[in-house]
Formats: structure tokens, sequence, C-alpha cells
């Protein structure tokens, strides 16, 4: 059993603010910790603030005139909350973007090899890691030849996973990857990064509004309603949570009631008291 509290932090966000256009504040005190070889779980409706946090880590905020006003973020005992991209990918820290953003000009083959860009440890050790990809995503080798643009929308998701992983990451911050895709690819698409975990020792922060599959899966988890963490713990013990149960899983103790029911006064009522 995954033991958080025992294990090496790897990454802390400390009390973080995010502003957009130096005025609309996203983010309003966030704080998370990540273990390190585990699966945390970033969980809320649209719009809560997932994606934001997962930019603030990864520093993609500027692009989009955001920016980290308060807090600091910390990763293997480094702040980095001023550290380019760039700089991040070299040391291990991957964003898989929502929305799966493959090079549809490219092949999925050429598509993963984006993903080595930044090694420096030869042809031969590249050759082995795109093998190991093929292995975690047997629908890749079978199309890899094939125009990304032109692949399914699981296969774009299964491409973007294998590029980040063919970078040799530590840690992977993935958003949204159920976005879109049919019950059956999003089980597997949680199977493969379980897999990853395990079998290659892949750190993953996930933003996702699928908490029912996300719990199943992860480790620990962290909800945000309204740019705040309003609730943490084991996965297990969140799944087990009243609250999440009626808000986020459509069920209470009276049976199974649409998240549309629930009023949203009451809902942050609840949360806040």
């Amino acid at each position: 059993m995954f033991d958080a509290e025992n294990r090496e932090t790897l990454l802390d966000v400390n009390n973080i603010e995010v502003i957009y256009n130096h005025v609309i504040l996203v983010l309003k005190g966030v704080s998370l910790t990540v273990p390190k070889g585990g699966i945390t779980a970033l969980l809320g409706g649209n719009g809560a603030g997932k994606t934001t946090t997962l930019k603030a880590i990864s520093n993609l905020l500027a692009s989009e005139r955001g920016e980290v006003t308060k807090g600091s973020i910390t990763y293997q005992g480094q702040n980095i909350t001023a550290q380019d991209p760039a700089s991040l990918v070299r040391r291990g820290v991957i964003q898989v973007m929502e929305g799966r953003h493959c090079f549809e000009h490219l092949t999925v083959e050429e598509n993963l090899l984006t993903g080595a860009y930044t090694r420096r440890d030869g042809s031969a050790a590249i050759k082995r890691d795109l093998e190991m990809v093929y292995d975690y995503f047997p629908r890749l080798r079978e199309r890899r030849k094939s125009q990304a643009g032109y692949t399914s929308g699981g296969e774009q998701q299964m491409t973007a996973m294998g590029r980040a992983l063919m970078s040799r990451p530590q840690m992977i911050l993935l958003d949204e990857p159920s976005m879109g895709l049919a019950p059956q690819l999003v089980e597997q698409i949680f199977q493969i990064v379980k897999a990853v975990n395990e079998g290659e020792g892949v750190t993953f922060l996930l933003a996702e509004q699928n908490t029912n599959v996300a719990l199943r899966y992860a480790h620990q988890g962290y909800i945000l309603e309204n740019g705040r963490v309003v609730m943490e713990g084991p996965a297990a013990q969140l799944r087990e949570n009243p609250d999440v149960k009626e808000f986020y899983l459509g069920m209470s103790d009276e049976g199974r009631k649409s998240f549309r029911e629930v009023r949203s006064y009451r809902r942050r009522k609840r949360w806040l008291a």
C-alpha cells in the first residue's frame, strides 16, 4: 500500500495565488504536496482552478498573461516559482496539456521522438525508450507511421503521454486525460498511468473532472472549488466521504443524486463549514 506520509516530498506548492491580466484572481492560497512515486489527483469542476495550478507549476502561465503573485513552488527541495519551462523539462517535470496537442502533420512516431529532444544519452537509449513506450501503448506501435492528425482522440492522448515519457521524466503533470474520450478508453488511459507509475516510478499529478475514475487510481487527492482547496486526503478516504459522494460521485445516503440538483450556495456552505 502506498504510504504518502512516509514518502519523500517531490513537489510542494505552498499557498500560491495566481492572477491573470493583473486583475483576475484565479487561485486563492492553494497548497498541496506530491510525494515521490505516487499518483496525486487534483479534482474539481470546470473552472475550479485545476489547469491553472498545473500551469503555475510548469511555469506556462506567462503565455496567458498569468503570474504567481504569492506563495512558492518547490521541486526536489529547490524553489522553481520563477524557473523557465525549458529548465523544468530538463529537470524532469513534463506537462501533458489538456486537449492532447499533438503535431498533426507528423507521424505518431515522429511525435514521440520530439519528446526526446532534450536528451543527450545517445540514439540507442532513445530507441530503447521508444520500444518501452510501444510496450505501454501497443496501439501506437500499430499506428506509428500514421499522421497524428488522422488518429483518434484516444490515440492522440496516448501519443501525448508517450511523448512525455520519451523525455525520461520524474514527474508528469497530466491535464484532463479523460476529456472527450469514451468510458472504455478512459479506463485504458488510467490503467496505463498506473502501469507507468508502478513500472517506471514516474510521479503523476493529474487534473481531472472525472472524480470517480481518478479516485480509483490515485493514491491521494485534492478537491478545488473556486480557486481554493476545499478537501484533501487519501483517495480511499475521499471516495467514502459523504460530501464527495453527493457532489462529485452523484450519490448520497438517499441514493443517486444529480449534481445539478444541489444549489451552489448549499455546496459552498457545506465545504466551508
